[in-house]
């Protein structure tokens, strides 16, 4: 499902964010990105959707090899992948409702379904009834509930999150990757970057730590799913 072989990403300047990175992960599971801030984290989950290309080495997501894949199938790919960003990323001058279509308007689907899929998964992140809010009048914690919405609206088979909790306090955190769990228990594939070691370890899911945009540890497949 993702597999990456011997990846880095140097950026103009010299920095070399990643280096030699290989790991697989594989279809139903799911895991966690950790390490100190500047780790490479957010880096390698920007390689997925191909928001950065790599400079050396391989990436397959869903049997794609992103280094043969074409500027113009880019879009086609990011609409297999939720991308969920601590900062939210909400339009403010938009309605919740507006803020999830987003993303089915941009893929061209027909108007009569966007109502239906909209509200659907407004209802998975318990958020139906704030359809018509705003953005600047929910909380945090529902803010990246909008966020997550939007970023499952499409029906993703792989869903990446950045910091998805880090702004928010313990109770709520819990309540975010409950939402991941039940999103990864239908089989949706879920890579979430954190660096909340205590509630990664008390989830149990595998998890990948970064050292200086190298892999220092594999917890091993303990999270895997179907």
């Amino acid at each position: 499902m993702i597999f990456f072989d011997s990846v880095s990403k140097q950026y103009p300047g010299g920095h070399e964010a990643l280096r030699s990175l290989s790991f697989q992960v594989d279809r139903g599971e799911m895991v966690f990105l950790t390490g100190h801030s500047g780790a490479g984290k957010s880096t390698l989950l920007k390689l997925i959707p191909v928001l950065e290309r790599p400079s050396r080495g391989q990436i397959v997501i869903n049997g794609i090899n992103l280094n043969r894949l074409s500027s113009r199938r880019i879009p086609y790919l990011r609409r297999r992948v939720g991308m969920i960003f601590q900062d939210h990323r909400l339009l403010h001058d938009r309605t919740v409702y507006h803020n999830v279509a987003l993303p089915l308007v941009i893929a061209g689907v027909p108007h009569r379904d966007i109502g239906r899929r909209v509200r659907a998964a407004l209802d998975k992140v318990s958020l139906l009834h704030r359809e018509t809010a705003y953005p600047v009048t929910l909380s945090g914690g529902e803010q990246q509930r909008v966020g997550i919405a939007r970023a499952v609206v499409t029906r993703p088979p792989i869903l990446l999150a950045d910091e998805p909790t880090g702004n928010l306090d313990p109770e709520l955190s819990e309540e975010i990757m409950g939402l991941f769990e039940a999103f990864n228990r239908v089989g949706v594939t879920v890579l979430i970057a954190s660096h909340d070691l205590d509630l990664i370890r008390r989830l149990g899911h595998r998890y990948l730590s970064l050292g200086d945009g190298q892999l220092t540890a594999d917890s091993g497949r303990a999270g895997r799913g179907g």
